[in-house]
């Protein structure tokens, strides 16, 4: 429970912030009105999370899901020949030549 929250608050902030603020701030509002017994707090945390609540799932709606249709891939222009070439020379291998340890 401890690492699925923090991990699902940070979701929520980087994909929609200013929801996400505005949810914060009314929980609080609510909690704090809600334990000091001061009615008008807590009706406006409320107020603030239930207009934030919605306009998150207004833009949920939005959203228009994916066509069902199939992607059509372009063929792709070949940077570099398919096969090598026997008109191409290779490169000759590399080698590190093994250094002698200094003496003592």
């Amino acid at each position: 429970m401890n690492a699925v929250l923090p991990r699902f608050l940070k979701l929520s902030y980087h994909k929609e912030p200013i929801i996400s603020v505005l949810i914060t701030m009314g929980v609080v509002d609510a909690l704090i009105g809600g334990f000091d017994d001061s009615w008008s707090l807590f009706i406006v945390g409320l107020g603030t999370t239930g207009i934030a609540l919605t306009w998150r799932w207004w833009r949920a709606q939005q959203r228009q899901p994916l066509s069902q249709e199939p992607v059509v891939q372009q063929q792709q222009p070949y940077y570099l020949p398919p096969q090598p070439s026997s008109s191409t020379s290779t490169l000759p291998m590399l080698s590190i030549p093994k250094k002698k340890p200094p003496r003592s």
